[in-house]
């Protein structure tokens, strides 16, 4: 179980008891909309949910209140089959959560417990090139600029480009902290 804790935030391992929270997410057409799946149906929801909770490699965290178990939100990390990589997926905060604007303080949780814990030595994460808020959001996680993907997913039935973003383990210690 992972419990991470932050200033303003802390992360936490999914429960069964979120599925609340996962599927008002994942079948939210404006929660959704920049992320790389389409909303799902409930049922659809509740299988991926149920899956994380049994997978190794796909880890799907709660964002909570550090002295708090309601979710205000979810990120994950996928660790890759290849090298020793991991991708960030999936930060979502909810509209009106007292969390918000804490986004990049979950992406440093995340990728310092990937570094420190998991002994990953790359990770990488990308938005959508037409959400403009989220450059702000990776450099503040401590992401540095990296590529443009060209049309790499299709989600809401359009191609999109991806400007992806990534950190070392060798470096990241030597400058960033949670």
């Amino acid at each position: 179980m992972i419990d991470l804790c932050g200033r303003d935030v802390r992360l936490r391992s999914l429960r069964p008891g979120d599925l609340k929270v996962y599927t008002q997410v994942y079948t939210s057409a404006v929660l959704t909309r920049y992320l790389g799946v389409d909303r799902m149906d409930e049922d659809r929801a509740r299988a991926t949910f149920l899956a994380g909770l049994r997978s190794d490699r796909r880890i799907t965290l709660a964002i909570t209140e550090p002295d708090g178990e309601a979710v205000h939100g979810l990120i994950g990390l996928l660790l890759e089959d290849y090298g020793s990589s991991a991708m960030i997926t999936g930060l979502v905060l909810l509209p009106g959560s007292p969390i918000q604007g804490r986004g990049a303080q979950a992406g440093r949780l995340l990728i310092d417990y990937a570094f420190t814990h998991l002994g990953i030595h790359r990770i990488w994460a990308g938005h959508r090139r037409d959400q403009v808020l989220m450059e702000r959001i990776m450099l503040d996680a401590g992401l540095r600029p990296e590529a443009t993907l060209r049309q790499v997913f299709r989600t809401q039935g359009r191609w999109h480009d991806v400007v992806t973003y990534s950190a070392l383990s060798h470096e990241w210690g030597l400058v960033h902290s949670p």
